[in-house]
Protein backbone atom coordinates (compact mmCIF):
# COMPACT_ATOMS: atom_id res chain seq x y z
CA UNK A 1 0.00 0.00 0.00
CA UNK A 2 1.11 3.34 -0.89
CA UNK A 3 2.04 5.81 1.83
CA UNK A 4 2.32 9.36 1.81
CA UNK A 5 1.12 11.73 -1.26
CA UNK A 6 -2.06 12.37 -2.15
CA UNK A 7 -5.50 10.53 -1.10
CA UNK A 8 -8.69 10.53 -2.16
CA UNK A 9 -12.34 8.46 -1.45
CA UNK A 10 -13.44 5.85 -3.29
CA UNK A 11 -17.12 4.21 -2.51
CA UNK A 12 -16.44 0.92 -1.85
CA UNK A 13 -19.46 -0.74 0.37
CA UNK A 14 -22.79 -0.20 -1.70
CA UNK A 15 -25.99 0.67 0.88
CA UNK A 16 -27.72 -2.69 0.42
CA UNK A 17 -24.18 -4.60 1.21
CA UNK A 18 -24.28 -2.31 4.55
CA UNK A 19 -27.29 -2.48 5.63
CA UNK A 20 -27.02 -6.75 5.34
CA UNK A 21 -23.80 -6.39 7.56
CA UNK A 22 -25.15 -4.58 10.60
CA UNK A 23 -28.84 -5.94 10.35
CA UNK A 24 -27.10 -9.37 10.71
CA UNK A 25 -24.80 -8.55 13.26
CA UNK A 26 -28.06 -7.41 15.65
CA UNK A 27 -29.86 -10.58 14.55
CA UNK A 28 -27.13 -12.96 15.54
CA UNK A 29 -26.86 -10.70 18.98
CA UNK A 30 -30.85 -10.90 19.48
CA UNK A 31 -30.78 -14.37 18.16
CA UNK A 32 -28.49 -14.95 21.04
CA UNK A 33 -30.28 -13.23 23.80
CA UNK A 34 -33.65 -14.44 22.96
CA UNK A 35 -31.87 -18.21 23.01
CA UNK A 36 -30.25 -17.76 26.48
CA UNK A 37 -33.42 -16.21 28.13
CA UNK A 38 -36.06 -18.24 26.81
CA UNK A 39 -37.67 -15.91 24.64
CA UNK A 40 -38.79 -18.58 21.49
CA UNK A 41 -41.03 -16.90 19.64
CA UNK A 42 -38.41 -14.08 19.16
CA UNK A 43 -35.77 -16.29 18.76
CA UNK A 44 -37.67 -18.29 16.08
CA UNK A 45 -38.46 -15.00 14.18
CA UNK A 46 -34.89 -13.78 14.50
CA UNK A 47 -33.34 -17.17 13.22
CA UNK A 48 -36.31 -16.87 10.01
CA UNK A 49 -34.73 -13.18 9.23
CA UNK A 50 -31.33 -14.55 9.56
CA UNK A 51 -32.33 -17.12 6.86
CA UNK A 52 -33.89 -14.41 4.65
CA UNK A 53 -30.57 -12.38 4.97
CA UNK A 54 -27.81 -15.15 3.94
CA UNK A 55 -30.28 -15.87 1.39
CA UNK A 56 -29.88 -12.64 -0.21
CA UNK A 57 -26.30 -12.35 0.11
CA UNK A 58 -26.06 -15.18 -1.57
CA UNK A 59 -27.87 -13.41 -4.59
CA UNK A 60 -25.76 -10.52 -3.93
CA UNK A 61 -23.03 -12.17 -3.80
CA UNK A 62 -23.72 -13.08 -8.19
CA UNK A 63 -25.66 -9.75 -8.65
CA UNK A 64 -24.39 -6.93 -6.71
CA UNK A 65 -22.22 -4.12 -6.45
CA UNK A 66 -18.13 -5.04 -7.86
CA UNK A 67 -16.71 -5.52 -4.41
CA UNK A 68 -19.97 -7.41 -2.89
CA UNK A 69 -19.64 -10.37 -6.05
CA UNK A 70 -17.67 -13.38 -4.63
CA UNK A 71 -15.64 -12.95 -7.67
CA UNK A 72 -14.08 -10.28 -5.65
CA UNK A 73 -12.61 -11.40 -2.65
CA UNK A 74 -13.21 -15.20 -2.66
CA UNK A 75 -9.73 -16.47 -3.50
CA UNK A 76 -7.31 -19.57 -3.55
CA UNK A 77 -5.66 -20.64 -0.11
CA UNK A 78 -2.29 -19.29 -2.01
CA UNK A 79 -3.41 -15.73 -2.47
CA UNK A 80 -4.51 -15.72 1.24
CA UNK A 81 -1.20 -17.08 2.50
CA UNK A 82 0.79 -14.41 0.51
CA UNK A 83 -1.55 -12.03 1.81
CA UNK A 84 -0.67 -13.09 5.33
CA UNK A 85 2.86 -12.88 4.88
CA UNK A 86 3.38 -9.68 3.18
CA UNK A 87 1.12 -7.90 6.03
CA UNK A 88 2.95 -9.69 8.37
CA UNK A 89 6.23 -8.61 7.09
CA UNK A 90 5.03 -4.43 6.89
CA UNK A 91 3.89 -4.43 3.36
CA UNK A 92 -0.04 -4.55 4.13
CA UNK A 93 -1.37 -4.67 0.46
CA UNK A 94 -4.46 -2.26 -0.81
CA UNK A 95 -7.37 -4.01 -1.44
CA UNK A 96 -10.80 -1.87 -1.54
CA UNK A 97 -13.13 -4.79 -0.50
CA UNK A 98 -12.21 -7.56 1.01
CA UNK A 99 -8.78 -9.11 1.43
CA UNK A 100 -7.80 -12.82 1.10
CA UNK A 101 -8.30 -13.55 4.92
CA UNK A 102 -10.83 -11.28 4.76
CA UNK A 103 -12.82 -13.25 1.96
CA UNK A 104 -12.31 -16.69 4.18
CA UNK A 105 -13.62 -15.23 6.80
CA UNK A 106 -16.88 -13.84 5.37
CA UNK A 107 -17.53 -16.74 3.76
CA UNK A 108 -17.10 -19.47 6.95
CA UNK A 109 -19.57 -16.92 9.05
CA UNK A 110 -21.98 -17.03 6.22
CA UNK A 111 -22.04 -20.94 5.70
CA UNK A 112 -21.66 -21.66 9.91
CA UNK A 113 -24.83 -19.22 10.31
CA UNK A 114 -26.73 -20.68 7.56
CA UNK A 115 -26.11 -24.49 8.98
CA UNK A 116 -26.60 -23.27 12.50
CA UNK A 117 -30.17 -21.09 11.82
CA UNK A 118 -30.81 -24.22 9.64
CA UNK A 119 -30.72 -27.09 12.30
CA UNK A 120 -33.10 -24.63 14.91
CA UNK A 121 -35.97 -24.95 12.14
CA UNK A 122 -35.85 -28.55 13.29
CA UNK A 123 -35.72 -28.34 16.80
CA UNK A 124 -37.69 -28.07 19.96
CA UNK A 125 -37.50 -27.27 23.93
CA UNK A 126 -39.66 -31.06 24.67
CA UNK A 127 -42.66 -28.70 26.08
CA UNK A 128 -44.02 -26.15 24.15
CA UNK A 129 -41.90 -25.30 21.43
CA UNK A 130 -41.35 -26.66 17.97
CA UNK A 131 -38.93 -25.57 14.92
CA UNK A 132 -41.10 -24.55 11.67
CA UNK A 133 -40.20 -27.40 9.93
CA UNK A 134 -39.80 -30.16 12.92
CA UNK A 135 -42.75 -32.03 11.32
CA UNK A 136 -40.92 -33.02 8.62
CA UNK A 137 -38.48 -35.52 11.31
CA UNK A 138 -38.27 -37.59 13.81
CA UNK A 139 -38.38 -36.72 17.42
CA UNK A 140 -35.23 -38.04 17.89
CA UNK A 141 -34.28 -36.66 15.25
CA UNK A 142 -35.53 -33.22 16.39
CA UNK A 143 -33.75 -33.70 19.55
CA UNK A 144 -30.53 -34.49 17.78
CA UNK A 145 -30.84 -30.89 15.98
CA UNK A 146 -31.64 -29.00 19.21
CA UNK A 147 -28.38 -30.50 20.39
CA UNK A 148 -26.43 -29.35 17.60
CA UNK A 149 -27.99 -26.05 17.29
CA UNK A 150 -27.11 -24.91 20.88
CA UNK A 151 -23.48 -26.79 20.49
CA UNK A 152 -22.73 -25.33 16.80
CA UNK A 153 -23.21 -21.59 18.30
CA UNK A 154 -19.56 -21.99 20.11
CA UNK A 155 -18.03 -22.23 16.84
CA UNK A 156 -20.61 -18.86 15.84
CA UNK A 157 -19.22 -17.08 18.31
CA UNK A 158 -15.85 -18.03 17.87
CA UNK A 159 -15.63 -16.89 14.37
CA UNK A 160 -17.41 -13.56 15.83
CA UNK A 161 -14.82 -13.32 18.19
CA UNK A 162 -12.24 -14.15 15.60
CA UNK A 163 -14.09 -11.41 13.10
CA UNK A 164 -14.00 -8.78 16.12
CA UNK A 165 -10.61 -8.77 16.68
CA UNK A 166 -9.05 -8.62 13.36
CA UNK A 167 -10.88 -5.45 13.04
CA UNK A 168 -9.49 -3.82 16.17
CA UNK A 169 -5.82 -5.19 15.28
CA UNK A 170 -6.28 -4.13 12.20
CA UNK A 171 -7.07 -0.61 13.93
CA UNK A 172 -4.40 -0.81 16.20
CA UNK A 173 -1.81 -2.04 14.43
CA UNK A 174 -2.33 -1.68 10.65
CA UNK A 175 -3.72 2.20 11.20
CA UNK A 176 -6.69 0.97 8.79
CA UNK A 177 -10.56 1.92 9.81
CA UNK A 178 -12.01 -1.20 9.00
CA UNK A 179 -15.55 -0.13 10.67
CA UNK A 180 -16.50 3.78 9.19
CA UNK A 181 -16.40 2.20 5.67
CA UNK A 182 -19.16 -0.32 6.15
CA UNK A 183 -20.90 2.42 7.62
CA UNK A 184 -20.31 5.37 5.49
CA UNK A 185 -19.16 2.78 2.46
CA UNK A 186 -16.24 5.26 1.20
CA UNK A 187 -12.76 4.18 1.90
CA UNK A 188 -9.74 6.94 1.57
CA UNK A 189 -6.96 5.48 -0.51
CA UNK A 190 -3.41 6.79 -2.01
CA UNK A 191 -5.26 8.34 -5.12
CA UNK A 192 -3.08 6.15 -7.53
CA UNK A 193 -4.81 3.38 -6.24
CA UNK A 194 -8.27 4.65 -7.43
CA UNK A 195 -10.01 2.39 -9.51
CA UNK A 196 -11.26 4.49 -12.70
CA UNK A 197 -14.83 3.02 -12.33
CA UNK A 198 -16.90 0.53 -10.26
CA UNK A 199 -19.69 -1.99 -11.10
CA UNK A 200 -22.84 -0.99 -9.13
CA UNK A 201 -26.24 -2.41 -9.05
CA UNK A 202 -29.74 -0.19 -8.33
CA UNK A 203 -30.48 -0.95 -4.61
CA UNK A 204 -34.38 -0.97 -5.72
CA UNK A 205 -33.45 -4.68 -6.95
CA UNK A 206 -31.55 -5.60 -3.81
CA UNK A 207 -34.98 -4.80 -2.04
CA UNK A 208 -36.79 -6.75 -4.66
CA UNK A 209 -34.12 -9.78 -3.83
CA UNK A 210 -34.66 -9.04 -0.15
CA UNK A 211 -38.45 -8.92 0.25
CA UNK A 212 -37.92 -12.20 -2.07
CA UNK A 213 -36.09 -13.81 0.30
CA UNK A 214 -38.30 -12.40 3.39
CA UNK A 215 -41.47 -14.31 1.80
CA UNK A 216 -39.80 -17.65 1.05
CA UNK A 217 -38.04 -17.31 5.03
CA UNK A 218 -41.68 -16.88 6.16
CA UNK A 219 -43.25 -19.36 4.00
CA UNK A 220 -41.24 -21.86 5.92
CA UNK A 221 -43.91 -21.36 8.91
CA UNK A 222 -46.26 -22.43 6.83
CA UNK A 223 -44.98 -26.28 6.37
CA UNK A 224 -47.17 -28.53 8.33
Amino acid sequence: MARGGEVTRVKVWDLPTRVFHWTLAAAVAGSWYTGENGMTEWHERLGLSILALLGFRLIWGFVGGRYARFTDFVCGPVSAFRYLKETLAGRHPLYLGHNPLGGWSVVALLIVLAVQASMGLFGNDDILYEGPLYSLVTHDLSARFTGWHILFFNIVLTLVIIHITAVVAYAVLLKTDLIRPMITGWKQIPIEDAPDRIARTPAWIAAVLFAGCAVAAWALTLVD
